[in-house]
């Protein structure tokens, strides 16, 4: 069973998440599926730009709680969405939630529908937005981010634009996909490098870090606890 749909349109490769039964929730299948995507467009000259989107409501509702990735092919899925030697778009027109958000952050840009809705839910299930916080933190506002990170809350369209997840409304999607079939390759590949390499030395920092915290989070009582609730649809015990 296929993940990933892979379609390309005049040197736009599409890519969209494609397990609407899951939500698009970030399973080890999954995301070694988008990786593999993600060599192939990288090595095929034909290709120009890729765009990350989804199939159904959900962009992704973040990790696949019953079959998660390894932390560290998560982060090293968001290392090769920065990485990758081509511009890639995020294209939301639904829902995304916490792991889904990390994606977003690895794209050179995000477009959303005007009615797309976004939340960090991690501290309401006892972990916090750790591996991700590698890609959300250099690009949002930074009380923006404090309040999306402590408060879980859900937001629309436009706190994301103003909080510097999204780049634009999805209206604008084809004038930015013709701009990037009228660049070079060579020059698309060098601007990209320098709008990432910032993000990049993050990784070479602090990832082994946070991934030893991530585990440590999601191994703890009040996780299981929230993990649980979350799985039972109640309110977790420290609820007030």
């Amino acid at each position: 069973m296929n993940l990933v749909a892979i379609t390309e349109e005049r040197g736009i490769a599409t890519l969209a998440l494609d397990s609407p039964a899951t939500r698009n929730a970030l399973s080890a299948a999954l995301v070694t599926e988008l990786a593999d995507a993600l060599t192939a467009c990288g090595k095929d000259p034909a290709v120009r730009a890729v765009v990350l989107t989804h199939t159904g409501t959900t962009f992704s509702a973040g990790a696949d709680l019953k079959g998660p990735p390894s932390p560290y092919a998560f982060v090293d899925l968001l290392r090769q969405l920065l990485a990758l030697p081509k511009p890639v778009v995020g294209h939301v027109t639904g829902h995304a939630r916490a792991g889904g958000l990390g994606l977003l952050g690895a794209c050179d840009l995000v477009v959303a529908a005007r009615t797309a809705d976004f939340a960090l839910t991690e501290v309401r299930i006892g972990v916090a937005p750790t591996v991700i916080s590698l890609t959300l933190l250099p690009r949002l506002e930074p009380r923006a981010a404090a309040r999306l990170f402590l408060t879980g809350e859900r937001f629309g369209f436009p706190e994301a634009l103003a909080a510097g997840l999204v780049t634009a409304g999805d209206e604008e999607l084809p004038g930015i996909l013709d701009a990037l079939r009228a660049a070079s390759p060579q020059g698309l590949r060098e601007a990209k490098r320098l709008v990432t390499a910032r993000v990049l030395e993050t990784f070479e920092r602090d990832a082994e870090d946070l991934v030893r915290r991530s585990a440590t989070l999601f191994a703890s009582a009040e996780a299981r606890e929230g993990m649980t609730a979350f799985l039972e649809r109640r309110d977790p015990a420290w609820r007030l």
